[in-house]
């Protein structure tokens, strides 16, 4: 039952989620000087977004160690383009719904790491699918400039691949655009993933959840 939990985004799908660079989402870091340089997070989103996603996939075709699937080099990769423009902790409180209110503080901040080390490695095989002609494109933003959560629309297009359409949601923060939940050709992440932990928790509780999680990520 875990095991189809874990696969039920396509290859396909998991190339998207890496191209965005959402893949990983745990606490909000801060961002390098080079990244701060070229990506406004108090920017437009559509622009915000595009920044984050063309950064990404430009660090990953400069990686070689990427394509031949180095964890150490894609982990590296997603800590210093990804993370910081991300908040996995609010896609993690959203996935568990109302388990996440019964989860103690400690359970909370061991289900936010091990559901982030679930995603590196159920979508890291998507890093090596890049290529360079991977890019992506923005449809315009069409929501008012002062709202606190928007969403995005894109697409990402690669050779010898179809396109592919993926939405954005985005809440604002004190520091700028933080990207929490996508939409990979109508299929949203955490819509996705809420059905299978609550099915996971009513069998197991919190910590069974967790435990098939690390499990999983060994």
């Amino acid at each position: 039952m875990f095991k189809t939990f874990l696969s039920l985004f396509s290859i396909t799908q998991a190339r998207q989620l890496l191209a965005a660079g959402v893949l990983s989402l745990l606490a909000v870091a801060a961002p390098t000087l080079s990244q701060a340089s070229s990506i406004d997070p108090k920017g437009q989103p559509n622009d915000f977004v595009l920044a984050v996603g063309t950064e990404t996939l430009n660090a990953i075709k400069a990686e070689h160690g990427v394509k031949s699937g180095d964890m150490a080099k894609i982990n590296q990769i997603v800590n210093d383009h990804v993370l910081p423009y991300t908040n996995l902790e609010k896609t993690t409180r959203l996935a568990a719904g109302r388990y996440w209110r019964q989860a103690t503080p400690e359970q909370q901040q061991r289900l936010v790491k091990a559901f982030t080390g679930t995603l590196i490695r159920t979508y890291s095989g998507a890093f090596t699918k890049v290529d360079p002609q991977s890019t992506l494109s923005m449809q315009p933003f069409r929501g008012e400039t002062n709202v606190q959560d928007a969403v995005v629309r894109s697409t990402l297009t690669q050779h010898n691949s179809p396109s592919i359409n993926i939405d954005y949601r985005l809440e604002q923060t004190p520091d700028g655009w933080k990207i929490y939940d996508l939409n990979v050709e109508g299929i949203w992440l955490i819509q996705n993933y809420r059905n299978q932990f609550a099915q996971q928790i009513s069998q197991t509780g919190i910590d069974g959840l967790i435990n098939a999680l690390n499990q999983r990520n060994q």
